[in-house]
């Protein structure tokens, strides 16, 4: 991520200080969060989970966080929705926003120390609070925040795998998108054409990636294991005369 986005959490790393422990606030966990990038887009870069583009787009549409390590999980938390609202400043609406990790969140010592830290695009920051009081909400930098992990519920979308720049005969890499229910994933298999369940290696947060010994045989079919162990199969979702820097939609999500 960018420099822009150690804004309010590298300047007020010292305030971090006191947010080293999450605690339940009537169903609710309590924890810290900062913002990073004055725009309504998505941010600089495509961020560590490898979503790129698609942040700006449904059914992210820029509301997007990066998270700490408790909650980034070495990128296995990517695509995970998560509830946030502030209630600790006179700027706070009060009321949850949903947003969804797309990021790791860098930053000094003290905030990595944090049980868990959401770092906000400027977007979903805004949305927190009071109308006509994001300016002042963004002025304070380091909030306490209450967060909830919910369900990602991405209605009228199936999951979408983008077949990654490099990919050749020999070696499949893809970008797994719009996952419903947990969001995230916990492991991927691939099945060639004829062949048995091979496991997938995480590349990059969402980018999975499978060498082979030899020539891949498409069609082929994706096996994806959610964060809660829920199993899904998109059959043949990877065309004969796949292409690199394509996408592939199936017609199934959780």
């Amino acid at each position: 991520m960018a420099s822009s986005f150690f804004v309010a959490c590298v300047a007020l790393a010292s305030s971090c200080l006191f947010l080293l422990h999450s605690r339940s606030v009537s169903g609710w966990l309590e924890s810290g969060a900062t913002w990073y990038d004055l725009h309504q887009g998505a941010g600089t870069g495509g961020g560590a989970c490898g979503y790129q583009g698609d942040m700006e787009k449904p059914p992210f549409s820029s509301m997007i966080t990066a998270a700490g390590p408790s909650i980034f999980k070495d990128g296995k938390g990517c695509g995970a929705c998560y509830q946030v609202k502030c209630t600790g400043n006179a700027a706070c609406f009060g009321r949850p926003v949903t947003v969804v990790v797309t990021d790791e969140r860098p930053g000094g010592e003290a905030c990595l120390a944090e049980a868990a830290h959401f770092n906000l695009i400027g977007k979903a920051f805004d949305a927190m609070a009071k109308p006509g009081q994001a300016d002042n909400l963004r002025d304070a930098g380091n909030i306490r925040v209450q967060y909830d992990r919910v369900p990602c519920k991405w209605r009228g979308l199936d999951i979408a795998f983008r077949v990654k720049a490099g990919s050749n005969p020999n070696y499949l890499a893809v970008l797994i998108d719009n996952e419903s229910g947990d969001g995230d994933l916990s492991a991927v298999e691939l099945q060639q054409r004829g062949g048995s369940w091979a496991l997938m290696q995480e590349l990059l947060g969402a980018v999975w990636k499978y060498n082979s010994m030899s020539a891949l045989r498409a069609p082929i079919s994706i096996r994806l294991t959610s964060s809660s162990g829920k199993k899904l199969v998109a059959s043949n979702v990877i065309p004969s005369g796949w292409q690199a820097d394509k996408t592939y939609r199936s017609i199934v999500n959780y």
